[in-house]
Order: structure tokens, then sequence, then C-alpha cells
């Protein structure tokens, strides 16, 4: 009886089905993100790695559900810094409220996050409506199957203090126990519920927009979409907000993809991982709600686009601009460079997300004002003037075309939070090549050797 020997090559290593991280991977990865990720960002995946996370695609539903979230990394840095960690304080002027959204599904939870200078909701809809303010639907990531409303706080609740707008963040049923296209159903119900109810929060039914993140990013342009296409019952969004959206099922060997391979906290194993929750077979790949980009987009209100350049799906939101733009749809797409998937909503410890904050919220008003001035309606929303972005760019520095309340509501939100210096680290690479040593040793592998010049992938 013959064996076959495999001559294990540097790098090799076993692996183990623990639902811990690979450590050589896990060195890698952290290795990159020194390269890759502006100090604050990467002070927060630091952060996130105490929380101890497993490896998602290793995992049940069940146990994926209990790992910890960006948003405890937050919570998480901001106690290490001995700094208040209570929304209302971080994000002072908004208050949040529950509400139960019916649908022919069952009830839906939602937030209702609201200028803390408005009126209290209407008990009638007799209401003015100069007092009316306009409403973001928002739908949180997670891939359909993690996460929630409560997850997507710092994002909602970031919206409503720049936009000075309602926000009301849904919870949508989620894979593997309500597979596609459940949570679509749920969106598009929300929506409708939200329009034909929105004096009741204060909100004008005439000025919506939907928006989201991730998931709630595919959600909300698939939203948008279905109420083109409804009767003209249903009042039309004026604007769609997609924060690094799931855009395209046919390809996880996009650039992105390939940069991002083993990134945190979204990679493509992870991805892999929700797809396999979601779909019941492969025809539900190619259904245009899930993969967006050959859908019939034609027809859409402006949409903005927002990706992190360390996100395996920054090429999705690359090919979604550009078939909304083959569509004749207005399109704006900024790209944040040294950030990661999941920091839009992370404004209070990284610079960036308040910057991509500041850049929707002025995307936003800018929208609802030319809906005013279209309408000849009154309204107290102050008016800031638009930002003119070069598509994929990273050109917005977090003040250009921003009124100065604006500007003030950011200082406000930044003050008391220590943002740390921008800037690569390449003085780690010899102390990871170590790490990795280390951790090849445990698996049975043989040493990396000396660092080599590291191309900056940013």
């Amino acid at each position: 009886m013959s064996t076959t020997s495999t001559t294990k090559q540097p790098g090799d290593f076993e692996t183990k089905d623990d639902g811990k991280p690979n450590p050589i991977v896990e060195v890698i990865s952290k290795g990159i993100n020194s390269i890759r990720c502006d100090s604050d960002m990467k002070e927060l995946l630091d952060a996130f790695d105490e929380l101890n996370p497993l490896a998602i695609e290793k995992l049940s539903v069940e146990d994926a559900r209990r790992q910890p979230t960006i948003a405890d990394a937050v919570k998480h840095l901001l106690k290490k810094r001995g700094e208040d960690t209570n929304p209302e304080v971080l994000v002072p002027g908004i208050q949040r409220m529950d509400i139960t959204i019916p649908t022919s599904n069952g009830n839906l939870h939602a937030f209702v996050y609201k200028p803390s200078s408005m009126r209290p909701m209407a008990s009638s809809v007799h209401v003015h409506s100069e007092s009316l303010l306009p409403i973001i639907v928002w739908f949180h990531g997670g891939g359909f199957v993690l996460a929630n409303a409560e997850v997507s706080d710092g994002g909602a609740r970031g919206l409503a203090k720049l936009t000075g707008c309602l926000v009301i963040s849904v919870d949508y049923r989620q894979a593997p126990e309500h597979p596609f296209p459940c949570a679509w159903y749920d969106a598009f119900n929300a929506y409708c519920w939200i329009a034909s109810n929105a004096v009741l929060f204060g909100g004008d039914p005439k000025r919506l927009v939907v928006a989201g993140e991730s998931a709630g990013g595919n959600l909300a342009v698939s939203t948008a979409i279905r109420v083109r296409d409804s009767d003209d019952s249903i009042q039309r969004p004026l604007h769609v907000l997609a924060v690094y959206p799931m855009a395209q099922t046919g390809s996880q060997a996009t650039l992105s993809y390939l940069e991002n391979a083993i990134a945190k906290p979204l990679n493509r194993a992870t991805m892999s991982w929700f797809m396999s929750k979601i779909v019941r077979s492969e025809e539900d790949k190619k259904d245009p709600r899930l993969d967006l980009i050959h859908a019939q987009l034609a027809g859409l209100p402006p949409v903005t686009i927002i990706n992190a350049s360390i996100d395996p799906l920054r090429s999705d939101g690359e090919m979604l601009e550009e078939a909304l733009r083959q569509a004749g749809v207005p399109v704006v797409r900024e790209v944040f460079s040294g950030v990661t998937h999941g920091f839009f909503g992370c404004g209070n410890v990284v610079k960036k997300a308040l910057d991509a904050q500041m850049f929707a919220a002025t995307r936003l008003r800018d929208t609802f004002r030319i809906s005013t001035t279209t309408t000849s309606s009154s309204s107290s929303l102050p008016v800031a003037p638009a930002v003119h972005s070069e598509s994929g760019s990273d050109k917005f520095s977090g003040s250009g075309g921003m009124s100065k309340e604006m500007e003030s509501e950011k200082m406000m939100m930044m003050k008391g939070s220590k943002m740390a210096a921008t800037g690569l680290d390449l003085s780690r690479c010899e102390e990871y090549r170590k790490e990795l040593n280390v951790a090849a040793s445990q698996c049975g592998g043989l040493p990396f050797g000396p660092a080599q010049p590291v191309q900056d992938l940013r």
C-alpha cells in the first residue's frame, strides 16, 4: 500500500473547526489592517479583536448571532477611553422610541429617531404642513441573517442629527428562518405603511427617502424599484441612499473581493456563508432583487452610494453605479479610503465615518431642498449646498459644501471623542512577521521570510 506525502510550503497550516479564526489568516489580516487602515479605524478593529469574535463562516446561525459587532467594539473602545457610551450623550438632541409596523406577514419592530426640538407625535392627522419633517426609511445590515436596528443605531441616529429629519429604522425578517424574498416583502410593506402614516410621527408623506447599509442598502434600492413599479397611490421616494450595498451575486472574484478576501469585519468567506443562508436555490441568486446590477433601474430617483475601500463589496458599489448610469439614473458614489465595511455608524470613534454621514446628510438635505422648492411647501429644514463629488474619489473632506449649522453639528458629535490621527504604520510589518511565525509554528507550518516592501493597497 503506497502513501502520498505532501511537502509543506511556507504558510501551510492545519485547519481546526472550533469556530476560532485560523491563526495564520488572523495574523495576516491584522498585518494588512495595520498597513491599509487609518489609525482610528485600526484602533476600533483592535477593540473588536479584544471581544474575541469567532469566524462567522464556521458557526451556526444561532452562534453567529451571539458574536460581537462593530457597534459593540465602539462601546468597548469608548469605555477603554473612559468616555460616555450613552447614545443620547454621544449624539445629543435626538430622541428614540419603539413602534410596531403592522404588515400582512406579521408585525415588524422599528425605531423612530426624531430631533428633540420637534413637537410630540400627533394624535391625529390635523397638523400644519410646515411642521412636518422629511422621513428617511432606514434598513440595517447584517447579510440578511444577523444584526438588527439596534446594531445600526449609530448610523440612523447620526443621520437624524445631521439632516434634521425623522429616521425610521426597520427590523425585517431574517434568513434562514425567513429566506429570500421575505426581507424584501417586509421592506416594501414597511415603506408603504410609513408613507401612509407619516403624519402620525410628524413626518411629511411627500418627502420620503429610502436608505440602508450593506444588506439594507440592497433593500433600499429594491424597495425603490418596487415602488416605481406600483400604482400611483404609493408615494415615490425622492432619493435612495445605499451605504456599501450588496448589489450583485454573479461573482466573488471582483477586484474588491480579491483584495479583501480575508479582511475584517467582512470578507469573502463570510459573504459566502451569508448567501448560503439567504437563498433557497441557485435560481434565487439570479433574481434582480438580489442581483441589482441586472435589475431594470431606469426611472429611479437620484441615488447616492457610499463605499469603504477595505470592503469586499466595494466593487459591488462600482458596478451598481455603472448600471445606474447606463439606465439614466442620477448617481453619485463616494469611496472613503482607510476604513472597512461597517464603518458608517462609528462616527464617535472614526473620523471618516462622521465624514460619510455628513456627505450623506448633505446629499439628502439638498434633495429635500429641491423638493420643497418644487412643491412650494414650507419647511423649517435648514438648507445646505450640494456636494459635487467625483465618482469613486476620496475628495470629500467632511466640510466642503457644508452649511455652518451642519459643521457645528459635526463638531458637537466629535466633542468628547478622541479621534486618532490617520496614516500608515509600515514599521509594524516586521512585528507581524514574527507573529506569523509563531502562528505557523503552532500549526506545524514553515516560517515566513523577512518582511519585504509592501504596496499601499488603500
